[in-house]
């Protein structure tokens, strides 16, 4: 009864089990002879056999279509949603014991690292689309536990448009690129998917979601993470409670902005894929907690709202968030196809102490899903894939079929079985089985939705109250460039006049404006006092640290190297990351004679690839900045964005000429305004004040008429 691939032991998996059991499938080609796939050694790769130097390639060159064959087959059909991901590697450990709330090994021992496999994407793009786009992003994380693989699979956002799984293929049908013409690609913004969204009212909520700044996180360790489905938790005695799962970043919630958004597609489209990876390269480890809302059992109707409806939150107000552990992404993948490309993730891949709802979307994604992984690798043994493989020991009578890894010997294959002593045996809840929770279920078989799922707005309107004056003007920003691309007239009225007012009427009237359809008459339903804080980026973001920030600093030759070691030694000490951008690479020398190698050039780098910008004083540096289109574009841009910018010494006159507002110098002291940190003579406390500028994030208090061209 051994098996060879197990990695626990009475204590569970530790932190190293997964990579170990990565190991054996590992190939390094230092110092190796190259081979054929059967380990033939290769004389020649460079030439196909032929009949004479200019004669035609002849059949029997095995090595050639071996190689061909493996080249025409080494893609596996993408992924029809979520084809374009970025994964990691790290641990999940407990604060405390969860005993009262789950019998899940995972919750139980605060010193049990236990592995993960995190994967995050975007929904609609194919595989070769950009990071940046408006659009909600997966997160799917594999547990590795004792007890086998589970399989938390969700999104950046804790809604979805729809509330049955029946729906799903219409969803995506519509939000893909329309079907005659393969455009727009990785966008939302077409007749399809309005029309669709337009007679669908149940997808109010989400739509907010889509068009808020949630939609375009700055980076994945700056982004939350939900569960979405409401699930079950069982602890030891049977008990069962209802949980939301929460991914929280411990830097904070932080989003970039649309125009950010599309330039960042154009300079570096892996902006999301390449942070991720760098981080984790320079030991800035993405850091998550995970947090859980619990509803007991005999609480479940006490809302006003459906817990089984995917299209809802519970807001924190009611039902405050748990912290209870913390997952760290701690290492890269080895191989982005073997680990990224083919992990496989299943929302009913669940371990003892977690079970499911009747939640219909929830329902309809544990069909779903295996049947997407089957067809994606053309078989059911996907699980065998190393990245795949759960640690816990593997044995049951699923045999044979393509891809199949395991060697199983002897000639029983069935249960019950005398023949194999009974084994492979079940084994019961107390010996670690899975066993459902016994739900009570009855009622007529029908095609019918609950009543309590039919308040469509009421968490629309809601949203739309608990975000701040600027989240709301760059909402209807977002609407109004999504409609606005929508050709059928028809459509967009009918999004203002039936969607957007029933949510809010103002919001109707500002998205009416810029599209060219007339503003509804006041809608007399949908209103709330609810709020919900936490949906807002901007409140729930983390505004005491600079950690891991990206710092501009603009400079050219005769900089003053005094200034410019002083804040960049602040801004290291504090966690962020500086880096030289300048006319070109190589060498720039000080105005005392020191030298400094630029980072990035104008060419190579961008304003929107960057968090905040410092430009340190010197004469000649600044006189040579001032003639640089690209330097003052790099000003102008990031002060449109709302982005910190510091500058000292002559270094202030840099945004003289780029004629940035509000930028009294009279007396020669700093100032702070609106984000833009200044001090021309007396430089005492600017490095602090920059410093809290940019941990400031965003400055999004910067009137409109005071807005730098870019």
């Amino acid at each position: 009864m051994s098996d060879p691939q197990r990695l626990t032991d009475d204590h569970g998996p530790d932190e190293a089990a997964k990579d170990r059991q990565l190991e054996p499938y590992r190939e390094d080609a230092d110092g190796e002879y190259l081979t054929t796939n059967t380990g033939l050694r290769v004389h020649d790769t460079d030439n196909s056999l032929t009949a004479g130097e200019r004669g035609p390639t002849l059949l029997e060159d095995f090595h050639l279509r071996e190689k061909m064959t493996h080249f025409d087959h080494e893609r596996v059909p993408e992924r029809v949603v979520h084809a374009r991901g970025s994964a990691a590697h790290g641990t999940f450990q407990v604060y405390e014991p969860l005993t009262d709330l789950t019998k899940a090994k995972v919750f139980q021992d605060p010193s049990q690292k236990t592995p993960v496999f995190v994967r995050f994407s975007t929904v609609v793009g194919f595989r070769g689309s950009a990071d940046t786009v408006r659009d909600v992003r997966g997160w799917a994380t594999k547990f590795y536990t004792e007890d086998g693989n589970w399989d938390l699979v969700g999104n950046n956002m804790p809604v979805f448009f729809i509330q049955d799984g029946i729906k799903f293929p219409d969803l995506v049908h519509a939000i893909k690129p329309e079907p005659h013409s393969e455009t727009p690609q990785a966008s939302a913004a077409h007749d399809n998917f309005w029309d669709f969204i337009s007679l669908m009212p149940e997808s109010a909520h989400m739509i907010m979601w889509v068009l808020s700044d949630r939609a375009l996180p700055r980076s994945y360790a700056m982004m939350e993470g939900f569960g979405v489905h409401t699930f079950r938790l069982v602890n030891a005695e049977g008990k069962a409670r209802f949980v939301k799962f929460h991914w929280r970043p411990v830097l904070g919630t932080h989003s970039l902005v649309w125009d950010e958004t599309q330039k960042i597609a154009g300079k570096n489209p892996d902006f999301n894929r390449m942070d991720l990876w760098d981080r984790i390269e320079d030991g800035d480890y993405p850091e998550f907690e995970l947090g859980l809302q619990v509803v007991e059992e005999e609480d479940e109707h006490k809302f006003d709202f459906d817990l089984l409806d995917p299209t809802k939150i519970i807001p924190e107000a009611e039902v405050p968030v748990r912290i209870v552990g913390k997952m760290t992404l701690n290492r890269n993948p080895d191989n982005f196809f073997a680990e990224t490309e083919q992990v496989a993730f299943h929302p009913g891949h669940v371990v003892p102490g977690i079970d499911f709802t009747n939640d219909p979307l929830l329902q309809g994604r544990l069909f779903s899903y295996i049947d997407t992984q089957i067809n994606r690798f053309s078989s059911a043994n996907f699980n065998e894939l190393p990245i795949n493989r759960p640690v816990a020991a593997v044995h049951n009578n699923q045999r044979d079929g393509f891809m199949r890894q395991t060697v199983n010997r002897g000639p029983v294959n069935y249960s019950p079985n005398s023949r194999g002593n009974g084994c492979p045996m079940t084994a019961s809840a107390e010996e670690g089985g899975y066993v459902h929770y016994a739900e009570r279920v009855e009622g007529h078989k029908v095609r019918e939705r609950s009543e309590s799922f039919k308040d469509h707005f009421s968490q629309a309107t809601m949203f739309w109250h608990s975000i701040t004056d600027d989240e709301q003007d760059r909402l209807v920003a977002a609407a109004q460039f999504e409609l606005g691309k929508v050709k059928t007239k028809a459509i967009r009225e009918r999004m203002v006049a039936e969607f957007f007012n029933r949510i809010n009427h103002d919001l109707a009237v500002r998205v009416a404006e810029g599209i060219g359809v007339e503003p509804p008459a006041e809608f007399a339903g949908t209103e709330t006092d609810k709020r919900a804080p936490e949906v807002s980026t901007v409140k729930r973001g983390r505004y005491d640290t600079i950690r891991t920030r990206t710092v501009a600093i603009v400079l050219a030759d005769g900089f003053d190297h005094e200034q410019f070691m002083a804040v960049k030694e602040t801004l290291m000490e504090g966690g962020a990351k500086p880096k030289v951008v300048a006319h070109r690479q190589g060498t720039f020398t000080s105005a005392g004679g020191e030298t400094v190698e630029a980072d990035e050039s104008y060419l190579t780098a961008a304003s929107v690839l960057f968090d905040a910008f410092y430009v340190p004083g010197g004469a000649a540096s600044v006189e040579a900045l001032k003639s640089h289109g690209d330097a003052l574009h790099v000003v102008h841009e990031g002060f449109r964005h709302g982005k910190p910018i510091g500058a000292t010494g002559e270094g202030v006159e840099l945004l003289r000429a780029a004629l940035l507002p509000a930028l009294d110098l009279s007396d020669g002291g700093m100032t702070v305004d609106k984000g833009v940190v200044t001090a021309r003579d007396d430089l005492g406390g600017f490095s602090e004040a920059f410093r809290e500028a940019i941990a400031q994030w965003r400055h999004f208090g910067r009137d409109r008429k005071d807005q730098a061209p870019a």
